[in-house]
């Protein structure tokens, strides 16, 4: 019997993974990272290398919502007040750098004798660097947060805006059409402010309400396809608009951004962006028509070496005279010079508008294309030369030296404890964030002014969105013991370096914390019924001092039965409950109250 036709797709996915499951590694292993061996990937399987895969233009639009999603999670990481913070960079350095980049290539295609409207938006077109590029690229390398990722960044969403005018351009430049009236204009400009007010109204007070409402149902897949819906569904409206769609999931990203779902939905998103913008880069492989290069390999370098040096050269001086350090500007050039996925978008309009021949087309996307290959090796370059100067003696600015050493902790679970704990470290200007997995009650909390958010202690995704990577201390506040096991095994083995403070409900739980070796763990009524006895017995007239000595020796009597109860089980040591604190007990045996609970428990811990 003859077996049934493969489903849609699935030989073309099965090629993607293999692809890169080969090419990818190789890339990281010889440190040109991740994107150049999605690239490989998409040159060796696509119609110009082995022709496994006839077209790219098949899954490009598929691809793209890996741009989409990437942004949503990028707008998660920027509450608006950040945001507000970057309009320098973005409005400022974002529009130099688009004018400038813009204004010298039309001028170099205008030299080589380019017709003016070519010129215009084959210039306009490379000006744009790669959004999905440029910011896998400082993710890989964890310094997006730093100075000049976040400069760059802002740069980046200013091109992610000028792509709208740069594609109104086309009606206006193309031989077959007429100029567009001034009401077009008005009303493409009436839309525009209709769908980014649509999303950032929706964003801010529908949004919130929504997951509140869906985290009752405590059903996870739900919560993912409210996030991709929320994602795509932002992103749609401002396409109908005729805007990025990477805009609009950007901007639904920052309205969410002070969600106490922040880190949930970062988490849930993740994989799906990381597999599209695998995708999406291989898409692109796929379109370097290798034929072509090989034709006209000079036309094809001397272009790729003019788009790159102008750029960076422009980017780095900007950032100079936007106050960015030689180090940072130089790495900001190094990072941005490069061709973006928008260039594909309007060559590919411009060319159906009649603006640009299909031999131009082709030879543009090869630009765009090699730029983007050769980008971490210019990084690379960079790198090594800068490794070369510093090793002669050259250091890093002192800006650059110099990091926050101020300790971070996660709290996980905030109830009564946990706030508490919480109360006690920003006294001290800790910074803290916390997680819980009740949302009602991390509602209540936020209304108090703590950074809380909802999420699950047993999700290792979330728990590093949550920043548990960088915490110098995880205190496990959960109610729940078996919740707080797994927490705790996940922990281990994810995040080894930081310290484990544990929360024990009763005994027998703070025996298992102890044979588990947390660094600290203490039952959550130990010390209240300490105190509630202490003054118990002040109310019944006994001596200070006299308090003090029973006080002692209860704690030296308990940690004892602890000890016995590791050693023997939990019956041994009932003798301990019940003897008289003898009077003038030897001072070298005591103890300070607070200090005798904090180091008995510390060794009950550790042993």
């Amino acid at each position: 019997m003859a077996s049934e036709a493969a489903p849609p797709f699935f030989v073309e996915s099965i090629l993607f993974l293999s692809a890169t499951v080969v090419a990818v590694p190789l890339a990281k292993r010889i440190g040109l990272g991740s994107v150049v061996g999605y690239l490989a990937a998409g040159i060796a399987i696509g119609p110009y290398g082995f022709d496994f895969i006839q077209s790219a233009e098949g899954i490009r639009g598929v691809a793209e919502l890996g741009v989409v999603l990437l942004l949503f999670v990028i707008g998660l990481e920027l509450e608006p007040a950040r945001l507000w913070r970057m309009k320098g960079d973005i409005f400022g350095l974002g529009t130099s750098q688009v004018a400038a980049c813009g204004a010298a290539l039309i001028a170099l295609f205008l030299a080589i004798g380019q017709p003016l409207n070519v010129a215009l938006i084959a210039g306009l077109g490379l000006a744009l660097s790669s959004t999905a590029f440029a910011l896998q690229i400082l993710q890989e390398r964890g310094q997006l947060s730093t100075p000049y990722g976040q400069r760059a960044f802002g740069i980046l969403l200013l091109q992610d805006m000028a792509i709208v005018p740069f594609l109104a351009l086309i009606p206006i430049l193309s031989p077959n059409q007429g100029a567009a009236s001034w009401m077009d204009i008005l009303q493409e400009i009436g839309i525009t402010i209709t769908a980014v007010g649509a999303v950032i109204v929706a964003g801010r007070y529908f949004l919130t309400p929504l997951f509140t409402l869906l985290s009752a149902v405590r059903a996870r897949e739900v919560m993912l396809a409210a996030a991709l819906l929320v994602a795509l569904g932002s992103g749609g409206i401002m396409h109908a608009a005729g805007l990025s769609m990477a805009l609009g999931a950007f901007l639904a990203g920052v309205m969410l951004a002070e969600s106490s779902f922040r880190h949930t939905l970062e988490a849930d998103i993740e994989p799906f962006r990381s597999l599209l913008m695998g995708l999406f880069f291989i898409s692109v492989g796929m379109s370097l028509d290798l034929g072509l290069v090989a034709d006209n390999w000079r036309v094809v370098a001397l272009g790729v070496i003019a788009v790159m040096g102008i750029k960076g050269v422009l980017i780095w001086g900007l950032s100079r005279l936007f106050g960015s350090s030689n180090s940072d500007a130089l790495k900001i050039a190094v990072t941005l010079p490069q061709g973006g996925e928008f260039a594909f978008v309007l060559f590919t309009a411009a060319a159906g508008a009649a603006i640009l021949s299909v031999e131009l087309l082709t030879q543009l996307i090869a630009v765009v294309v090699l730029s983007m290959l050769m980008t971490p090796v210019a990084g690379l370059a960079h790198d090594l030369l800068a490794r070369r100067l510093q090793s002669r003696g050259v250091e890093p600015t002192a800006i650059e030296r110099i990091s926050d050493t101020r300790p971070t902790v996660l709290v996980i679970g905030f109830g009564r404890f946990g706030m508490m704990v919480s109360q006690m470290l920003t006294s001290e200007e800790i910074e803290i964030t916390a997680l819980d997995n009740r949302a009602d009650r991390v509602a209540y909390a936020r209304k108090l002014g703590y950074h809380v958010y909802v999420g699950d202690a047993t999700r290792p995704d979330v728990l590093k969105a949550a920043g548990a990577d960088e915490a110098v201390l995880i205190a496990l506040c959960i109610e729940n013991d078996r919740v707080m096991g797994q927490a705790i095994d996940l922990i281990r083995s994810h995040f080894p370096k930081a310290k484990l403070y544990c929360r024990a409900t009763d005994r027998a739980h703070a025996l298992d914390l102890t044979r588990r070796g947390v660094d600290f763990q203490i039952r959550e009524t130990f010390e209240s019924s300490v105190t509630f006895g202490r003054a118990a017995l002040e109310a019944l007239g006994i001596a200070p001092d006299r308090i003090g000595q029973i006080e002692d020796d209860v704690r030296r009597r308990d940690q004892e039965r602890l000890d016995m109860q590791l050693k023997d089980g939990p019956l041994a040591g009932a003798d301990r409950l019940h003897r008289v604190t003898p009077r003038g007990v030897d001072d070298a045996e005591e103890v300070s109250p607070r200090e005798g609970a904090r180091d008995e428990t510390s060794d009950t811990a550790r042993s």
